[in-house]
């Protein structure tokens, strides 16, 4: 008995129709992915740091942090889902943001209030940098909408570097 149509599109590998080119989903795709991961590893530092502040502007940073990463947070099912809308795939596990995300954890029993900062400083200026990459790619592909999705994200980035770099500004 051969299967039918809606049993044959059901098993069929995830194949989302898309006027852009094969190699323009295969490229882009392949750069929000580890986008995704980078994202999903900001948010959970930033987390991080919200749940383990401590110090005399502990309500301050707790709240910055939590906005922060709410804002970051809302990123994700935006990537993954631009990812599928373009005929690619996303993240599948935990396992694979570890292996493809460049935006380093911090599993210190201890951070300061003032390194937490920097150091998320750093990373939303890095999480900047990777933004434009994958925007010059979307550029070269002419994939406006990608393009225009992360446009937005660069600006919230430069954001919460700006809030963190005047957040720290004279301590040490």
């Amino acid at each position: 008995m051969s299967p039918t149509q809606a049993e044959k599109t059901r098993l069929a590998p995830l194949k989302t129709p898309s006027d852009l080119p094969t190699n323009a989903i295969t490229d882009i795709s392949a750069a929000l992915t580890p986008l995704l991961a980078d994202v999903f590893a900001l948010y959970l530092k930033t987390k991080n740091f919200h749940w383990h502040m401590s110090g005399p502007h502990f309500r301050d940073y707790h709240l910055l942090l939590d906005e922060q990463a709410e804002q970051i947070f809302a990123m994700t099912d935006d990537i993954a889902e631009r990812a599928r809308k373009i005929g690619g795939t996303t993240l599948r596990s935990i396992g694979q943001i570890a292996r493809q995300q460049r935006i380093a954890d911090n599993d210190a029993d201890f951070v300061t209030p003032e390194d937490m900062l920097s150091e998320l400083r750093e990373d939303n200026a890095q999480l900047v940098s990777l933004l434009r990459e994958v925007h010059d790619l979307c550029d070269e592909h002419n994939d406006v909408a990608s393009a225009s999705l992360i446009e937005n994200w660069i600006d919230e980035a430069e954001r919460r570097t700006w809030f963190l770099f005047e957040t720290t500004r004279g301590q040490k």
